[in-house]
């Protein structure tokens, strides 16, 4: 039978349980277990496609196209698995889903209510996830805190896992803030005391509490709330704040969770192998030379817009052995300053991500002109792919007017336009391309390169609409323009490059969601590579006066 680990939160949101839980699965895996990750959002959107990155973060979009929780990329980044849809379940689903059956009469009529109808539907989807992995351990990410009334629906539907197949498959996990007080100069329990009455008061005993700090937790806190919380002291687990996530799965095996939960589920589990966990930490330790790279974007006040973008980046870095040094470049700053120098100098590389919408899209135009006419070495990710076609088609053309057909209906030169045929936007999106495509590489490129020269045909993530206008690649080419990887029936560009520069390249996938820590995404890597060659302003030898 598969078992489960319940996470849940207390005192404030954002405290580290998805990293938690990505750090927990790796241990998991690294003993030999087969291991899946589901996300609970308890908001009501029906997924956050259609939510502002300012108060959602990131969109992560999973093989099967699924729009989903930032979280679920750090499953899928620690673990190095490949999740699907049923990773990231919401309140709009779940409520959805019944209000459609009892329209349907599946209910023959009854009353329908929060229990049994609501938490029967989400234990409907934990068991769907255990089926279709084929998982040894479900871990479970209740998001928000325990106290929030949009979450009770979850909390009771895994607090009803424990009869439902046995308290011995279950567990159920607190990740939770010592807050520290600078006035007495001490971490204080008294908020997780709180928290974790909260959660008995709705029927679940955590058997283990991670305690999130910025200082050394002692023995004293430790004893403190094992004994208030009624836990085990061993299975109390300080959780300090350390200068990269990617040394959690080590502090975590270090202080023995990863024993202690195969021991409490009754696991079979191998001796954990984490010498790629030290690798990377070693790594991350011995770089001491940095790389600036620009990322030019259009929410880039709040970086976990850009999450995935920023961990590719410190992949590569990795790769490289250089720590790198984000310049966060607001794009529709640069629309409105003339001196762009004064944004762009000194950075050895720009990466422009995606993004929606009309604001910024001339503040990447001007970036990747930049980037073009300096030879500062570019990587484009879907709108700054696009935006970097439309740069150069408008310098081959000689003309402003190119443009997007999204930005600009009326232009005479839609270099990037909607497919003839193809279905204006619906209520659901459904007309985007989604998830994964597969793209043919053309031997010889510099895209072609990056990924091996034995590499024909990858598969990538999509996550846009408009495609490239092929009424402009042969005019295009002659100029300069590489098509370097095709759709398999040789329509859709996917990946360009400029073939007189060191590294612009453009992708129309999202390259940053197949990066891993241990395995790096070959684009970021070959931008990387190239902007560390690029010499940085003041870095020059001084020259001897006469």
């Amino acid at each position: 039978m598969t078992k489960y680990i319940f996470v849940t939160g207390g005192v404030v949101s954002s405290v580290g349980k998805g990293i938690t839980v990505a750090s927990i699965g790796t241990l998991l895996k690294s003993r030999g277990l087969k291991v899946s990750v589901q996300k609970l959002d308890p908001y009501l959107n029906v997924d956050p496609a259609t939510m502002s990155p300012y108060q959602h973060g990131e969109v992560f979009v999973t093989k099967d196209g699924a729009e989903t929780d930032l979280d679920v990329g750090n499953y899928e980044r620690f673990i190095d698995i490949e999740l699907t849809t049923e990773s990231d379940i919401t309140s709009g689903q779940i409520y959805s889903a019944v209000i459609a059956r009892e329209r349907r009469g599946d209910f023959l009529g009854g009353t329908i209510q929060v229990i049994p109808h609501v938490t029967g539907e989400i234990k409907e989807h934990f068991k769907k996830i255990a089926v279709d992995s084929g998982a040894d351990v479900v871990l479970v990410e209740v998001g928000g805190t325990v106290g929030d009334i949009e979450c009770q629906p979850f909390l009771e539907a895994i607090r009803q896992m424990r009869n439902d197949i046995g308290r011995d498959n279950v567990l159920y996990l607190h990740v939770t803030l010592l807050p520290y007080i600078a006035s007495t100069k001490e971490l204080k329990t008294k908020p997780v005391q709180h928290s974790v009455n909260e959660l008995r008061r709705m029927g679940i005993q955590p058997d283990i509490i991670a305690c999130r700090a910025d200082y050394p937790i002692s023995d004293g806190i430790r004893d403190k709330i094992s004994l208030f919380c009624d836990v085990e002291r061993q299975a109390v687990i300080p959780l300090t704040t350390v200068s990269s996530v990617y040394e959690v799965p080590l502090v975590l095996e270090k202080e023995g969770i990863g024993n202690l939960v195969v021991q409490r589920l009754g696991l079979s589990a191998a001796a954990p192998e984490l010498s790629c966990w030290q690798h990377i930490a070693s790594c991350n330790d011995g770089c001491e030379q940095s790389v600036s790279i620009a990322v030019v974007g259009k929410y880039v006040e709040l970086e976990d817009a850009y999450y995935s973008t920023r961990e590719a980046l410190r992949h590569a870095g990795l790769q490289h052995n250089r720590k790198i040094d984000i310049s966060w470049v607001q794009a529709d700053g640069l629309e409105k300053n003339n001196d762009i120098e004064s944004k762009l100098r000194g950075v050895q590389g720009i990466v422009a991500p995606g993004g929606f919408g009309a604001r910024g899209v001339d503040g990447v135009i001007r970036a990747a002109a930049y980037a073009r006419e300096n030879n500062i070495p570019y990587l484009g990710l879907c709108l700054g792919m696009q935006m970097m076609i439309v740069e150069f088609a408008r310098f081959v053309l000689k003309s402003d007017k190119v443009h997007s057909a999204e930005f600009a209906a009326d232009t005479p030169y839609p270099v990037i336009h909607l497919l003839s045929g193809q279905p204006a936007a619906d209520s659901n999106g459904g007309v985007m391309r989604l998830g994964n495509y597969p793209c043919y590489l053309l031997p010889g490129t510099r895209v072609a390169q990056a990924y091996g020269e034995d590499v024909s045909i990858v598969l990538e993530r999509h996550r846009h609409r408009f495609e490239f206008n092929n009424d402009y690649r042969q005019q295009l080419e002659e100029a300069g323009l590489v098509f370097s990887g095709f759709s398999p029936d040789g329509q859709l560009v996917e990946v360009c490059e400029l073939s007189d520069h060191p590294w612009m390249v453009g992708c129309h996938f999202h390259a940053e969601f197949r990066s891993r820590p241990n395995r790096p995404h070959p684009l970021f890597c070959g931008l990387v590579g190239a902007a560390k060659n690029v010499m940085r302003e003041g870095s020059q030898p001084t020259l001897p006066l006469d």
